[in-house]
């Protein structure tokens, strides 16, 4: 039986089931917000329930927003023959980030995983495919695992088949790492990506 009030246990529950978050930060952030004023509270809950309304996945790209189209998808300011495909909406941030693409975007909403039981029909491979009329290049942006790569060769040979351009994101060894750390399928990669000095 815990010494804690049933209110205040539930809510530790519900943030430990946060990905990321253990049981010691759950506790020190429902602790935080039975401290806190009212209205802060109430404020976190609101926005919690506008992301559950608010959000849409974008009829195009299937990346997260308020409208439908997006507001990259409808940007016309934006490269409409190039299209990135990423596996989830926070890759779109991640990329935008850097401000250096100006094309479109594609989230397929995973990748293909035969032991989980995930293949083509479960990802929005279908929309990437009936988006390519204008579109002369798409980049693979997919992370780099065993998953990751059985899914890039599976686009980038159904993409070929439909005389697009197909590109895949540099990879290979981040800024600041040492060898000993660097892990066998990032070396390998850094090492076929090599170019001249």
């Amino acid at each position: 039986m815990s010494a804690l009030p049933d209110s205040l246990q539930n809510l530790i529950e519900r943030f430990a089931r946060f990905p990321g978050i253990g049981r010691k930060s759950a506790q020190r952030l429902a602790f935080y917000l039975m401290k806190a004023d009212r209205e802060e509270a109430v404020a976190l809950a609101k926005a919690i329930i506008d992301v559950k309304d608010r959000i849409y996945k974008c009829s195009q790209c299937y990346n997260i927003s308020e409208t439908d189209p997006c507001k990259i998808c409808t940007d016309e300011k934006r490269d409409h023959t190039t299209i990135c495909v990423v596996q989830e909406p926070m890759d779109v941030f991640s990329i935008e980030k850097t401000g250096h693409y100006r094309g479109l975007y594609h989230v397929l909403g995973g990748v293909l995983s035969p032991l989980n039981g995930i293949g083509p029909d479960d990802l929005n491979i279908q929309g990437l495919l009936y988006r390519l009329a204008n579109v002369k290049e798409v980049i693979l942006a997919i992370n780099l695992t065993r998953d990751g790569e059985t899914t890039a060769l599976y686009l980038s040979k159904l993409l070929k088949s439909k005389n697009v351009k197909v590109s895949r994101i540099a990879q290979g060894l981040p800024a600041g790492i040492e060898l000993e750390y660097a892990d066998e399928i990032t070396l390998t990669h850094a090492l076929e990506g090599r170019t001249s000095f």
